[in-house]
């Protein structure tokens, strides 16, 4: 194995030889769904499609896309797991779900096939960031039907020793921390600067303690370079933005030690980007929604499958040697876009903003709700730890109407007013909805 590369003989394949091996799997893919997965061989034979016809990686475009509402559907219509599933009950050895930030969470199957070959997957990924063999790393995301839960049996694939500590309170993971010395730590980014936050008050100094690797994901602040700043200022250590959703494979893309964008694990999961309007494909470069088809998934196959996630992409080879094409961050969610008065911003927008001033905590919300006359009125909230409160609200105000474009009300509160999370943050309060609506 090389020092540099989990897969060196994958990794590094010419752009070429990668596509050969992705038709290859794709190929396979598409003949398993059609032979095997109830729905899938329905619709294909009710449309006349041929398995045979996929020739080209393009091919996959003959096929329809398919989202979060149809994987409800499906269970709905055929529980426990849906239709789509292409193995049967006796062959599914793990169950997990969906966070549930975007509606009910949706099932996610795995076979024992599935679970060796996530755990290389994601050995391939910690190794991107630098982890070896007796490294000691935290995993600071929740055990449970949480599907991030599973990530660290990579880390135990390439021989590190994984604490499995997502449960625990601020104060026992600090405790963890100082007591095992872990170099390592995976949490949200919102978590990340809760818990320095937390080490502060506990008298500790973070970036005294042992995390010299960040890892986050779960929410955009990872792609947000102000908050990765933030991150990377209060621990002394790297911070490393990783991609995974459960619908698909948790480990679909993670930065290297380069930090120049997301490799995409593409001998897993097969990427498109598209324009979420019309579903056509966008250049390079070009921001649009992520589409990924699974490559290596017996028991849950997905097949051009819409992420809701915005990205775009860069193909050229990294500096690292890596020829996966590499994605530009996640700089939001086409559902948790808002529309205020007239405008369409993403949270991560106002979280660029805030994170670029020292007096602010990390937590704020944004509340959304309907005016007089249906004019849309949309405030930010945040906390100070220090400095002149009026003088920090007006400059909010005036950096808030440059970088989106409309006029926010901004309150800025006491330390230790909003509330904290130990995972995903949720950042706007819709009203004209009634409800908390979008995950950060």
């Amino acid at each position: 194995m090389s020092s540099k590369y989990w897969a060196p003989e994958i990794e590094t394949l010419p752009r070429d030889e990668l596509e050969a091996l992705q038709l290859r799997l794709l190929r396979h893919t598409v003949h398993s769904a059609y032979h095997n997965s109830a729905y899938y061989g329905r619709v294909m034979r009710s449309a006349g499609f041929d398995p045979d016809s996929i020739r080209t990686l393009r091919d996959i475009r003959k096929l329809p896309f398919v989202n979060k509402k149809f994987e409800r559907e499906r269970q709905e219509q055929c529980p426990p797991f849906g239709d789509h599933i292409a193995v049967p009950n006796d062959r599914i050895v793990r169950i997990h779900a969906s966070s549930g930030t975007t509606g009910v969470p949706t099932a996610s199957v795995f076979t024992h096939n599935d679970i060796e070959a996530w755990k290389e997957s994601m050995a391939r990924q910690f190794w991107g960031v630098g982890m070896r063999a007796g490294d000691i790393y935290h995993h600071a995301l929740n055990m449970s039907l949480f599907v991030g839960g599973l990530c660290l049996l990579g880390a135990e694939r390439l021989g590190a020793a994984a604490i499995p500590a997502g449960v625990m309170d601020t104060n026992r993971h600090l405790m963890v921390i100082k007591a095992y010395r872990p170099r390592f730590i995976w949490g949200t980014p919102s978590f990340m600067l809760h818990l320095s936050e937390k080490a502060r008050e506990a008298g500790m100094d973070p970036a005294g303690l042992s995390i010299r690797k960040v890892i986050v994901a779960g929410e955009p602040g990872g792609s947000i370079p102000s908050t990765k700043r933030k991150i990377e200022e209060a621990w002394a250590a790297d911070c490393y933005d990783y991609y995974g959703i459960a619908d698909i494979w948790a480990p679909c893309a993670t930065e290297c030690e380069e930090k120049a964008g997301l490799h995409v694990l593409e001998d897993y999961v097969l990427p498109e980007v598209i324009d979420p309007e019309t579903g056509e494909q966008v250049g390079e470069g070009e921001k649009g929604e992520l589409v990924l088809t699974t490559l290596k998934r017996e028991g849950q196959i997905m097949l051009r499958f819409r992420t809701g996630d915005e990205t775009s992409y860069e193909g050229e080879r990294c500096a690292c040697g890596r020829t996966h094409l590499r994605l530009k961050g996640i700089t939001g969610r086409t559902d948790d876009m808002v529309i205020a008065k007239g405008v369409k911003f993403y949270p991560s927008q106002v979280e660029e903003v805030l994170r670029k001033i020292p007096e602010l905590s990390n937590e704020y919300q944004i509340v959304v709700n309907r005016g007089e006359e249906y004019m849309d009125g949309v405030a930010v909230k945040t906390e100070a730890c220090c400095g002149d409160v009026e003088e920090i609200r007006r400059r909010l105000e005036v950096e808030l109407k440059s970088v989106v474009g409309i006029r926010f009300d901004v309150e800025v509160l006491p330390l230790g007013t909003l509330p904290r999370t130990m995972h995903k943050a949720k950042r706007v309060l819709d009203l004209r909805r009634g409800q908390m609506a979008c995950p950060a």
